[in-house]
């Protein structure tokens, strides 16, 4: 009889589940897509200092969707400040999203519990997409991210939003460029207390990693410039090293991260990038949408002009990508993400958030071009391995991607680094089994010995302590319009 009535339940609540959807379809009234997404991540329609001002790229589709199937429908749009957290709130099970966008490492997380069929207590399982029914992104993604989606298997089970790389940010009139140009710039005396780290157990594990086998990166970097190797292998031998997580590795990457700790002004969550326009620091390990961010900002309030290089010796591209939790709405939730893929809605949501989509075409290439083309700039910047075959003939040039700048190491080559940077980045994976033990290492080099999910819950409330600043004080991630 119990288990009869734990079925009847089981029935009960997949009914409660199913049928507003098929109802509602059926009989007009108003469907739903819940979204749970990044703050200050998407067009919401508003202006730098919040009031609205146009339709919010949710309440485009909204009109599209209807226009197209005659159906009403509404975006709840709900909002995360850390990959931890939107997993948490999977985990629980207690509200059902139909679109999450987590980061890369996540991604695999959730692709590899799937593939083991893991999709009861965990909750983090995640749907398949249709390609087929994806016309926009097939037609405008960028090569260069297709080919690493297809490349790690996320092809089926992820769209690309947001991609950006892992580098430097310096004030050259304080920097030389030969010293900030490796990793070894944070432990390098001369600049004692002026450089600032993220507060991220993970980009600091990494670039711990690069500073232990900069010797091996070294030799790599010989045999690509000697044609030994070709772009491809060079990034797969850059890849393997930043993701080394025997314990040998560990040990010696915790050594190393105490030395810098003790050279470096200190960790930041979020105020590297004003600390460096405010003077109080030289340089700030960073993510290339915030450095765009702190360039523009120098520039404009202070008449400061920073630059941003990639490491020699390799580093990092993130992705952060649309995926559909077990039992979403498949049918709307790609439905939304192709949306999101047409080229002008691409280049609203870039436009507003400051960071670089993973969308070409004709809009993007429009306003890369408006934001740093410059008629007589000596530069030509070749992005060629970005939108190659996304593009009209009319915006090429000899037959490639050409923007004309006469600035190198600013927001345009911060935003699209060259294909030779690309080369030397590889993509942080899911530590495993291995990640308690990396963050046992990370809490060590911090100075405490507190268990590791002591750790990671004191960072979450940070990162949402300086999101509530940066909320409170604008939005600090928008590209300021030129």
């Amino acid at each position: 009889m119990k288990k009869f009535v734990t079925a009847l339940m089981a029935l009960t609540l997949l009914a409660s589940a199913v049928c507003p959807a098929l109802c509602a379809s059926s009989k007009g009234e108003e469907l739903v897509l819940r979204v749970y997404n990044w703050q200050d991540y998407i067009n919401d329609g508003t202006d730098e200092d919040g009031r609205k001002v146009s339709e919010s790229v949710m309440e485009l589709w909204e009109k599209d969707y209807e226009a197209r199937t005659g159906q009403k429908v509404r975006v709840q749009y709900d909002m995360f400040e850390t990959n931890e957290t939107m997993l948490n709130t999977l985990r629980t099970g207690k509200t059902q999203y139909d679109l999450v966008c987590p980061s890369d490492y996540i991604i695999q997380k959730m692709l590899i519990e799937t593939q083991k069929g893991k999709d009861g207590d965990k909750n983090i399982s995640i749907e398949k997409y249709d390609i087929s029914k994806m016309p926009n992104y097939t037609a405008n993604v960028s090569p260069y991210i297709s080919d690493l989606f297809e490349r790690y298997g996320w092809t089926d089970y992820a769209v690309g939003y947001m991609w950006g790389s892992v580098g430097i940010m310096y004030d050259p009139e304080a920097v030389k460029l030969e010293d900030v140009s490796t990793w070894d710039f944070l432990w390098n005396t001369d600049y004692k207390k002026k450089a600032t780290c993220k507060d991220t157990s993970r980009d600091a594990y990494v670039i711990g990693l690069l500073k232990v086998y900069g010797d091996e990166l070294k030799v790599n970097r010989e045999a690509y410039d000697k044609g030994e190797i070709d772009g491809p292998e060079l990034q797969r031998r850059v890849h393997e090293i930043a993701n080394r997580t025997d314990d040998d590795s560990i040990k010696k990457v915790e050594r190393a991260l105490k030395e810098m700790k003790d050279n470096i002004y200190g960790f930041e969550v979020d105020t590297g990038k004003t600390d460096i326009v405010s003077g109080k620091i030289s340089a700030n390990v960073c993510w290339s949408g915030d450095a765009v961010y702190a360039l523009d900002l120098a520039e404009e309030e202070d008449g400061k002009y920073l630059e941003f290089v990639v490491p020699e010796e390799g580093s990092t591209v993130w992705f952060d990508g649309w995926v559909m939790p077990k039992g979403a709405n498949v049918e709307l939730a790609q439905d939304f993400v192709d949306f999101m893929c047409r080229p002008e809605i691409a280049a609203m949501n870039q436009d507003f958030i400051g960071y670089t989509s993973v969308i070409a075409g004709n809009d993007i290439f429009d306003l890369v071009r408006d934001w740093y083309d410059e008629e007589d700039g000596e530069i030509a910047y070749d992005l060629s391995y970005f939108f190659g075959g996304t593009l009209s003939e009319d915006r090429l040039t000899d037959g490639k991607a050409i923007i004309r700048t006469s600035q190198r190491r600013r927001q345009l080559m911060t935003q699209y680094p060259d294909l030779e940077t690309t080369y030397r980045c590889g993509i942080m994976e899911d530590f495993g089994d291995q990640n308690d033990k990396v963050l046992a290492a990370w809490s060590k080099v911090k100075g405490t010995n507190l268990p590791a999910w002591v750790y990671v819950l004191a960072i979450a409330v940070i990162i949402a302590a300086a999101a509530a600043i940066i909320i409170a004080g604008g939005r600090a991630r928008r590209k300021k319009r030129r």
